[in-house]
């Protein structure tokens, strides 16, 4: 597990290759990953927003940008954590993801980025 802290926002992230499959006529390679974020402050905090950095070994990166995660913004207090999962295809066996999260400080309005920390993308066999 990779974790990061942020101004007392912690992300954890656990990451399982799914194996792979043929999309299009071209090979993928299938991660799913479980993001837990925790908030280690003394502030309640909201998510609004994410921007991942996917590096796919045989292809330029993917920039992906959107409001909340799996459709939700969250509002984590103090104390409290949101575990959420998702996925990603890529072409290559070898990987990785970063990014942050775009949060928002419910008791001061203050903005800020929590960041999630470069996570690898590695198919078993790759590793051999």
């Amino acid at each position: 597990m990779i974790n990061h802290v942020t101004k007392g926002i912690k992300i954890s992230v656990n990451t399982i290759f799914d194996g792979s499959y043929f999309k299009n006529y071209t090979l993928n390679y299938s991660f799913s990953y479980t993001i837990t974020i925790t908030n280690q402050s003394k502030n309640t905090v909201q998510l609004k927003s994410r921007h991942w950095r996917i590096f796919d070994s045989l292809n330029n990166d993917i920039i992906i940008d959107g409001e909340g995660v799996i459709g939700e913004k969250p509002t984590i207090g103090p104390g409290d954590s949101f575990v959420y999962s998702s996925g990603c295809l890529i072409t290559s066996p070898v990987g990785a993801m970063r990014g942050f999260y775009n949060m928002i400080n419910i008791n001061n309005g203050k903005k800020f980025r929590a960041y999630i920390p470069t996570f690898k993308l590695n198919a078993p066999q790759a590793l051999n």
